[in-house]
């Protein structure tokens, strides 16, 4: 049946029409945004899959930032550790010629000083942005590392802790009449001496009054060194503290593995004795809290045939603080640089990853375009022919 009110070759021809150009618009859309994905509407669950990822990629680019920052901090004090400890190694140098007789002294002395305003003056120069991590300011810091991100879809971050290390040499005022030495040498805060083969010495410990938590005992032993912290609990005991930290300064000698040398321990007096038959160079100082790693560099002093022994005993130990210090900064500084690696690659993954998800296939696209404006052209076609059949039925009526 022919109608002139209902054409439905041409609403049909239309409907096609409007899909065809539907589907164009999409296509052009993709060709123009490079986008398969480029809003909610064309896929609501990728596109907020894609905007998460999106929403990470833009973090971990925060996280490289903060690591790089990690890096230049860490570097400069890893940097100032490993010239402190070639500082040293020439400061060994002049106090190793000082242990002879026949050497000026003086002269000598002059160069360790000129070595040891040059430590001071590393240390102290040694900050990126206003932190220094090697002149004892700064405990520790936090260097943000990682976006890790829960099935849950919570999110939480990871650090890498970097410890500060302290290569100052300033010693505050050492405690006062902490010690006393049994027929040797000392001022109550320092024992310089030789203990000869077959003889001893002894030393009564005063603490308590005098030295706050913190504070330390630090002995040399020919060239060996080592050190007993004084706690508040050693200062809060109930029997006498003085013969806590002396119990605690005896193990700290004896950790030392010296062969012939025995520690006795009568109350708070300890007996040091040399059953060997080498003299052996012997230094117990105190160290006021929060002193620095290198402040027994203030009291060497070569100028004497004593001082110059006790300096060679006291150098082992200063280089190997900024040895240490030297090595946790770059052991901390090759964990940084990985992680930085790992996040460049990781952002790369996840830049692909969305690509993956929302990017239009070009190729495809150009195809499906092309498809689709011969579509086009057969629609408009097919829509011209549907509007001629009303004509015809003029025939009827001629």
């Amino acid at each position: 049946m022919s109608s002139i009110l209902t054409n439905n070759s041409a609403m049909v021809a239309l409907q096609t029409m409007r899909s065809i150009n539907n589907n164009m618009s999409t296509v052009q859309n993709q060709i123009s945004t490079g986008k398969a994905v480029g809003t909610a509407r064309d896929n609501a669950a990728i596109w907020a899959i894609s905007k998460v990822m999106e929403s990470d990629v833009a973090g971990f680019k925060g996280i490289s930032d903060s690591l790089a920052l990690g890096q230049a901090t860490v570097s400069v004090a890893r940097q100032a550790s490993e010239t402190v400890t070639d500082l040293l190694t020439q400061m060994k140098g002049q106090i190793v010629a000082a242990q002879e007789e026949n050497v000026d002294r003086a002269k000598i002395q002059e160069d360790v000083e000129a070595l040891r305003e040059q430590i001071r003056s590393v240390v102290g120069a040694a900050q990126f942005n206003g932190l220094n991590l090697v002149n004892g300011t700064t405990a520790n810091i936090d260097v943000l590392s990682s976006l890790d991100r829960a099935l849950d879809g919570s999110v939480s971050s990871g650090t890498i802790a970097v410890a500060g290390q302290n290569l100052g040499s300033a010693a505050g005022a050492p405690p006062e009449d902490a010690l006393d030495g049994d027929g040797v040498s000392d001022n109550g805060s320092v024992i310089s001496t030789f203990i000869d083969a077959g003889d001893d010495i002894g030393i009564e410990i005063a603490a308590d009054g005098n030295m706050a938590a913190g504070s330390r005992y630090i002995i040399n032993i020919s060239g060996q060194q080592v050190g007993f912290t004084i706690t508040a609990a050693d200062l809060a005991d109930d029997n006498d503290p003085n013969t806590v930290i002396a119990a605690g300064v005896r193990s700290a000698i004896l950790s030392l593995g010296i062969a012939d040398l025995t520690v006795d321990l009568d109350e708070a007096e300890l007996t040091i004795s040399n059953g060997g038959d080498q003299d052996l160079a012997f230094t117990m100082r105190t160290e006021a809290e929060g002193a620095g790693g290198l402040s027994a560099l203030q009291g060497i002093d070569v100028t004497s045939a004593l001082g110059a022994a006790d300096a060679l005993a006291e150098i082992e130990g200063l280089i190997q603080n900024s040895v240490n210090a030297a090595a946790a900064f770059g052991s901390v500084q090759g964990r940084i640089d990985s992680q930085a690696e790992f996040i460049k690659g990781l952002s790369d993954s996840l830049t692909s990853g969305i690509g993956a998800l929302v990017d239009a296939d070009m190729e495809a696209a150009s195809a499906r375009l092309q498809a689709l404006q011969v579509q086009q052209q057969l629609g408009i076609q097919a829509l011209s022919i549907a509007n001629q059949q009303p004509q015809n039925i003029l025939a009827l009526f001629r």
